[in-house]
C-alpha cells in the first residue's frame, strides 16, 4: 500500500504519523500527563521539540510547567537542554528529565516506575554536583531537588496512590 497523503502543518503523514522525513511521530492529542488521547479529543498543546534555549530559560520554562502540574511537558523542556546544552552538562539535565518522568509516572499510578525514576535523577543530579563541584547551576538547589525525589519516591511506594503532579512539584530554586 502506497501513502500519498501530505504532511499537515504540523508535520505529520496523516495515515502513519510520519512526519516528513519519516520518523514516528504520533499525532494524536495528550492529555496533561502526556498520554494519548482519542483522535479529535481537546488535548494540552505539546512542548515543541528541539528548541535550544539559554540554561536560565530552560529552569523557568521547566519551573512553570511542574508548577502547572506538567511534568511530562516539563520533562521535554529538560530533554532538549541535555541533547543541545554543552557535553558536560548534558548528565545534569539528563537527571531532571527522569525526574520529571518520574514525577508523571507518580501523578499517573506507575509507583514502581515513578520511584524508579525519581531516585535514579536524583542520583544523578547528586552525581553531576559532585563531579563538577556545582551544587547550584542556573540557581536550582541540586540537593533540595535530589531529597525531594527521594521523599517522593518513599511516598509512592508506600502506596500512596497517584499523587497530585502540581502539588508536589519540586521547587527548582528551592523554596519561594
Amino acid at each position: 500500500m502506497s501513502d500519498t497523503s501530505s504532511a499537515d502543518a504540523n508535520g505529520i503523514d496523516g495515515l502513519r504519523d510520519r512526519d516528513s522525513a519519516g520518523r514516528a511521530r504520533n499525532a494524536r492529542p495528550r492529555d496533561g500527563l502526556g498520554r494519548p488521547l482519542p483522535y479529535g479529543a481537546d488535548g494540552v498543546a505539546r512542548q515543541p521539540e528541539g528548541v535550544v534555549r539559554a540554561p536560565q530559560d530552560t529552569v523557568v520554562e521547566a519551573q512553570a510547567l511542574l508548577d502547572a502540574g506538567k511534568p511530562f511537558h516539563a520533562h521535554e523542556v529538560f530533554e532538549d537542554a541535555w541533547k543541545s546544552g554543552p557535553d558536560e552538562e548534558r548528565a545534569l539535565w539528563r537527571g531532571l528529565a527522569q525526574l520529571a518522568v518520574g514525577l508523571t509516572h507518580a501523578a499517573r499510578g506507575n509507583a514502581t516506575g515513578g520511584a524508579r525514576l525519581l531516585r535514579r535523577g536524583a542520583g544523578g543530579v547528586e552525581e553531576w554536583a559532585a563531579l563538577t563541584g556545582r551544587e547550584r547551576p542556573y540557581g536550582m538547589e541540586l540537593a533540595e531537588i535530589a531529597v525531594w525525589a527521594r521523599a517522593l519516591g518513599d511516598d509512592v511506594e508506600r502506596g500512596s496512590g497517584r499523587v497530585d503532579a502540581r502539588a508536589r512539584a519540586p521547587r527548582l530554586r528551592g523554596t519561594p
